[in-house]
């Protein structure tokens, strides 16, 4: 995060804005809204402003500014066309700790002016850092078509209401899961509806029938966090990781996935790495049923699928014998992702009519697999976790009449920025792991599918290199 989200009060307080344009005139008026005095110093003004002026609106000096205009101003804001005095304005604003906003300038900021969404008192922010003004304003546009209009009255609804539910509720979490219950039920649906008068008689009733029982009922949300890129959650397992008063999360869950959790939610990590285990599986078990007896909501976050090799089933087990109330979300497993990413078809008429998802490091630390029904023609193999048996996984399948020159592709990484590719075939494989130091997450697909690679790498395709054993970034 390169900036601090904050809402800054300014009501009855003095601003300075040095220009007089059209930029200045936008300013000014997001000043105005929020209730800031403003003066603004420059030698014309524009029509807008000139009437503002007029009408005693602003405070306004004909003149060029001077050092000395900044004293205590509580946000100043730099709307010239000069640079010189743009980065006079800065420094000095700078010197004396006081706010400063250079349009179009970013470098000479203590702050930038987001694109707003005013839905008072909720208000929205977004901000691209100054890198991209036209992006921010893209994006404010497509929010505003999803936060309905009347989110605002149902805010103030809320406010009105804050006291009589802490009088209602006896701790915290009990009124948190009443409001977020009231914010995703029928009385916020009254309010959009415009039906305000119900909206209250409502939520009268509900305050007057509800009790604390909720905070002692706790639940388990096994939710499948894909294979790292953000944007392939489900709707549903973002909803319920905003609800979550606990997350209990793997190692291959992203940064940028786990940045998606409730704010304040704890965080336990559970990472599981080869012959490191943070947290025994068998522990991670106990600790969700001690937190969902405890009355928390608690999330437990893991990359992939949780039913594909994700051990979510083991966890599910634990929880149905203590009667433990649990969901499990769904997700694009690793192989699913990592293969589109890859521009790898699992399936294809011409290849493969079969695909096989296996482990490559049993529970045991044993990598004894079936390999007759693995070397099988036209039919992919996927080996989640295998990179540390690459050497046997490849000697058995050519042991098992598999050819050694079957196509095989390594993927580290899938599906993030960071994504890697190797493509080899089963004789150069564990040297390509050797040469390159390939460490985990990393997915291994076997098959006459991985030829179509040259064909269908869509994902940074412009980064691959054409020689048959090759890595790209992509």
């Amino acid at each position: 995060m390169d900036l601090l989200p904050i809402f800054l009060n300014v009501r009855e307080r003095d601003c300075l804005v040095v220009g007089g344009g059209q930029v200045a005139a936008r300013k000014i008026a997001l000043l105005q809204k929020a209730g800031a005095r403003v003066t603004v110093i420059a030698p014309d003004l524009c029509d807008e402003l000139s009437q503002q002026a007029e009408n005693n609106k602003i405070t306004y000096h004909q003149r060029d500014f001077v050092e000395s205009d900044i004293s205590n101003q509580s946000v100043i804001i730099a709307a010239t066309d000069e640079r010189q005095v743009n980065e006079d304005i800065s420094r000095a604003a700078h010197a004396l700790g006081i706010p400063v906003n250079v349009i179009d300038n970013p470098d000479l900021c203590s702050f930038v002016m987001p694109s707003i969404i005013d839905r008072s008192p909720v208000q929205i922010a977004v901000s691209t850092g100054g890198a991209s003004p036209v992006l921010a304003r893209l994006l404010r546009g497509r929010l505003e078509s999803f936060i309905p209009s009347a989110c605002g009255r149902l805010a103030s609804l809320v406010e009105e209401y804050r006291d009589a539910v802490k009088k209602r509720f006896a701790n915290i979490e009990s009124r948190r899961y009443f409001w977020e219950r009231i914010l995703q039920g029928h009385v916020a649906e009254l309010v959009y509806a415009g039906r305000d008068d119900e909206a209250r008689a409502a939520l009268d009733n509900e305050i007057a029938t509800s009790d604390d029982v909720e905070s002692n009922i706790g639940q388990v949300f096994l939710v499948g966090a894909g294979p790292g890129d953000p944007d392939l959650l489900t709707f549903r397992a973002l909803r319920l990781m905003q609800q979550a008063d606990v997350v209990v999360y793997d190692r291959l869950v992203s940064e940028p996935i786990l940045d998606m959790v409730r704010r304040d939610a704890q965080r336990i990590y559970a990472g599981k790495e080869r012959n490191h285990h943070t947290i025994q599986q068998e522990d991670i078990n106990q600790l969700l049923i001690r937190l969902a007896k405890e009355g928390h909501r608690v999330l437990r976050l893991k990359g992939g699928d949780p039913f594909i090799f994700g051990r979510g089933g083991e966890e599910m087990e634990g929880l149905m014998e203590q009667g433990i109330p649990f969901q499990v979300v769904p997700a694009i497993t690793a192989a699913s992702g990592c293969s589109t990413y890859s521009g790898i078809p699992l399936t294809h008429r011409d290849y493969s009519q079969a695909c096989m998802f296996v482990t490559g490091h049993l529970k045991d630390g044993t990598c004894n697999l079936n390999w007759t029904a693995l070397a099988q023609p036209n039919q992919t193999i996927v080996f989640y976790m295998g990179l540390q048996a690459i050497n046997v996984i490849c000697t058995e399948l050519i042991a098992h009449n598999m050819p050694s020159s079957t196509p095989a592709a390594l993927i580290q990484q899938g599906t993030t920025p960071d994504q890697k590719v190797y493509i080899g075939d089963l004789d150069s494989l564990p040297e390509l792991v050797r040469l390159n130091e390939i460490k985990a997450p990393t997915l291994i697909i076997v098959g006459q599918v991985v030829k179509l690679r040259e064909k269908l790498n869509w994902y940074k395709s412009g980064n691959r290199s054409p020689d048959k054993s090759y890595v790209s970034e992509n």
